[in-house]
């Protein structure tokens, strides 16, 4: 089946809204209309840095639950499954930046990889006053590139820009913690859904993961229960209904093709599973 994936527009939510930005490699705006994707998972294939200034802003980032609250800084990475709300108040500093200006940063994926590890489990990073000083000073001085339309070298500069900044600053909003000693249980749930989140498209039964980690199947569900207060089916169908509301919402995929890119055996099959887990087909959803 050929794909028909689009990500959310959300460049196309900018239209009648100032920003500043070079080819959409980068782009700057002060505002964002959450409150038109509020209520539904979406994807998007950038990575957004939100400097938060006043109000609050919470949801979730591949189902784990966040909520700022100002001075901070919060990073969201191209193909995270997101839903956000946010208070009348709120307001922030936008920095969207393409999967291909991030290559040209960090061309080497192994040094790449674990910056992304440190920002999927950190996404949001408390500042202090001189840290948020810092950061809305970057914010003016990419804009103040940006706007240097004759400037042949603008990308230049604010590569090298923002590399400097980063070297500089970067260090105090990921710094490298301890380790701390984890409990058997919380290292068997850290496998078990990092398992689920690599093969939840292609494998929903609780017996292929039970066998990969050499356990039974009442055994890793009773410690996936005891330790996160979810079964374990629970987790694998939540990866797979929130991955399936954000294809539906947020690409021009049809019902039956959400569902073969799930690898359901057919539509019928795809939408009671859904109907069965969210209370509405996958059309219905999809029509909200």
């Amino acid at each position: 089946m050929k794909k028909i994936i689009s990500s959310l527009d959300w460049l196309g939510k900018l239209e009648n809204m100032e920003y500043d930005a070079i080819d959409n490699d980068i782009v700057l705006f002060e505002k964002m209309d959450y409150q038109s994707v509020a209520g539904y998972p979406f994807k998007v294939d950038v990575t957004t840095f939100i400097i938060c200034q006043k109000g609050t802003l919470e949801g979730i980032i591949n189902l784990k639950p966040y909520k700022v609250t100002p001075p901070c800084f919060l990073i969201t990475l191209p193909d995270q499954i997101l839903e956000h709300k946010c208070s009348e108040d709120f307001s922030g500093l936008f920095i969207v930046m393409s999967k291909k200006f991030l290559d040209s940063l960090v061309p080497d994926v192994q040094n790449r990889v674990p910056i992304f590890l440190s920002i999927q489990n950190n996404p949001v990073i408390p500042l202090t006053d001189e840290e948020l000083s810092a950061m809305v000073f970057y914010f003016q001085m990419l804009k103040r590139i940006i706007k240097q339309q004759n400037n042949p070298y603008r990308m230049d500069v604010i590569r090298h820009f923002t590399l400097a900044f980063f070297y500089g600053a970067g260090f105090q909003f990921h710094p490298q913690f301890e380790d701390k000693k984890k409990s058997n249980q919380e290292t068997l749930v850290e496998k078990f859904l990092s398992m689920v989140k690599a093969n939840y498209m292609q494998q929903r039964g609780l017996e292929f993961y039970a066998d990969k980690l050499f356990l039974t199947p009442k055994h890793l569900s009773k410690v996936i229960k005891d330790t996160t207060g979810k079964s374990a089916n629970d987790w694998i169908n939540d990866y797979v209904i929130l991955e399936a509301k954000a294809l539906l919402k947020s690409t021009n995929m049809t019902v039956q093709q959400v569902g073969d890119e799930l690898n359901f055996p057919c539509q019928s099959f795809f939408g009671k599973y859904f109907k069965r887990i969210v209370g509405v087909s996958p059309r219905e959803y999809k029509m909200q």
